[in-house]
């Protein structure tokens, strides 16, 4: 039996109602903040092995959640480092688990916006402190190197977590609770009422995990629909399981302490190729849907899923101008290192970097396109020339569908910078790939079926275009038909500056000018960046803004006399 909630959420709300002040005024300042430390050192000197215990003592084995109607065991995942994981997972039966998450919604909306707040930041401590245990989840399942996987699937996931909760909290009590609503009426007694407002979930969300971030592109919906009162289905990607497993067994623990019903938030694993996203997506129990993946099925989603608010991150053609630099080394090591983080595996990664055929200015001297093209080549050979760093930068190629498109990379173009395998010492088994760069002419016809086409994974393409303001052209071009998630720029004209912010302003894609030290413009911040805009092809959100949690929630208003 459950019990009361009041009492623990209260000492939650009091635990956490310091965090929660912190990431409102982040999100109202946009400086640099998190509660959240990204160095393993942090986590103390026994951490990393007990995360590693932890994350050993979860292989092969039956990952037990307590959901309702388990229908047996689930779950094929192999490691990108050539492990096989060997956890099976309760499998889903949708009827008594939506059927479960109906019956547990109502104590949750009545429970209210700060209690609803301090149960998801104590979700997030307690996955924190399982950080990195979280880490090898993630680096065996989606190929990041470790270190990645743990900042980026561990810390900064967390980050884009609780900064979803703060946008959730800020807009659910932006009209209050309870007003006294007078009206003079001249000599007659005034009109007097008493008026109390409901933030009231639109229903059950779904979250439909990706391959690659599972935590940190399922942590800001997640966390989201379950702020604003909504109880979550997880459906994670055949090949992500355990990241989010993880995740749906720490919620379960927390909001049964709390006396909540532990299916506010569910598990729904399937094998490849059965189709439970879509499934579960057009059932009238799902009113809300999160999914990052393909283009294909986030159109199918908004298509077909019409009972339900459907935000999609999905794909797009991230571009870089690059017209001259009074950095010129500072950008080819800046261009390298993005177009090698994890292969090249980020929906932020920059795919096409237009140059003028006729070459570009510099504080090296002026540079032919050829030049430019060969001194990016050289600065990507210096980065990953040694096996240790590539394979921390690197990590390992995620599934077959990448390392294919990388197989026929000389197919589209004339390459510049080919691919090499590089072992990896502790995983002899894993599939570990330098990125290539691919020669191509936007004068060409031919060539414009390669770079307007997303090649995701570790394939560039270095364009040649007739001059700054082609590539000007082509970039709108580019983001209106295709979308973008980033977009970069290099130059020294003030002139430039502004046409290409305005091209970016005028197809809604997010900007970043001459980045040449320590910031890339495949990352992000949690409360500082936006993640994407919501307005252009490639997402229908920003991650995280007013506008991903305010329709996840209705104002319900009860008036009476006083």
């Amino acid at each position: 039996m459950l019990m009361a909630p009041g009492n623990v959420t209260t000492e939650l709300i009091e635990r956490h109602r310091e965090t929660l002040g912190k990431a409102l005024e982040a999100i109202r300042t946009r400086d640099y903040w998190t509660p959240y430390p990204e160095h393993p050192k942090a986590y103390g000197e026994q951490a990393p092995a007990a995360g590693r215990a932890a994350f050993d003592a979860l292989l092969n084995r039956h990952f037990e959640l307590g959901q309702p109607g388990d229908g047996g065991p689930v779950g094929a995942e192999v490691s990108p480092y050539g492990i096989d994981l060997g956890i099976t997972y309760p499998r889903p039966d949708p009827d008594a688990l939506l059927a479960a998450m109906e019956a547990a919604l109502p104590a949750w909306r009545d429970a209210g916006p700060e209690a609803r707040a301090a149960v998801c930041l104590e979700v997030l401590a307690r996955i924190n402190a399982r950080s990195m245990e979280f880490a090898h989840a993630v680096m065996h399942t989606t190929g990041q190197a470790f270190t990645m996987a743990f900042q980026a699937g561990g810390p900064h996931a967390q980050d884009r977590g609780l900064e979803a909760v703060a946008y959730a909290y800020a807009e659910q009590t932006r009209t209050p609770a309870q007003a006294d609503w007078t009206k003079p009426q001249g000599k007659r007694d005034p009109l007097a009422m008493t008026k109390t407002f409901t933030a009231v979930p639109r229903g059950i969300a779904l979250v439909i995990g990706c391959n690659t971030f599972p935590t940190w592109n399922g942590f800001p919906g997640l966390f989201a629909s379950l702020a604003t009162g909504n109880p979550v289905l997880v459906k994670p990607h055949p090949r992500a399981v355990l990241p989010l497993a993880l995740t749906v067994a720490v919620a379960r623990e927390v909001l049964g302490e709390a006396g909540l019903d532990p299916n506010l938030v569910c598990l729904a694993a399937e094998d490849a190729g059965e189709g439970l996203a879509m499934s579960l997506a057009t059932r009238p129990e799902i009113r809300i849907i999160d999914y990052t993946g393909s283009s294909a099925f986030g159109d199918w989603l908004e298509d077909n899923a019409r009972q339900a608010q459907v935000y999609t991150e999905k794909s797009g053609v991230n571009t870089v101008v690059v017209d001259s630099t009074d950095d010129y080394r500072g950008m080819l090591n800046n261009l390298a290192f993005s177009l090698s983080l994890y292969s090249g595996q980020m929906c932020t990664t920059p795919q096409n970097l237009l140059v003028p055929r006729g070459g570009i200015d510099t504080d090296a001297g002026h540079r032919t396109f050829d030049e430019v093209v060969a001194d990016l080549t050289t600065a990507v050979g210096k980065l990953l020339g040694d096996d240790a760093r590539a394979n921390a930068l690197l990590g390992a190629i995620v599934n077959p569908d990448v390392l294919a498109r990388l197989e026929r990379a000389d197919e589209l173009g004339e390459v510049a910078l080919a691919s090499r395998t590089v072992a990896h010492p502790e995983f002899p088994d894993a599939t570990v790939r330098t990125p290539a760069l691919v020669k191509l002419d936007a004068g060409k016809p031919d060539d414009h079926a390669a770079f307007l086409a997303e090649c995701f994974g570790p394939v560039a393409f270095a364009v040649a275009v007739d001059s700054t303001a082609h590539a000007l052209e082509l970039l709108r071009r580019t983001v209106k038909e295709k979308g973008a998630m980033t977009v970069g720029a290099y130059t020294t004209s003030p002139q430039v500056e502004a046409d290409v912010e305005r091209v970016c302003l005028d197809t809604c894609a997010s900007l970043s000018l001459n980045l040449t030290g320590g910031v890339y413009v495949n990352q992000t911040a949690a409360f500082s960046d936006f993640h994407g805009t919501g307005g252009n092809p490639a997402a229908n959100i920003a991650l995280s803004d007013g506008a991903f949690v305010a329709n996840r929630f209705r104002t319900v208003e009860v008036r009476r006399h006083r």
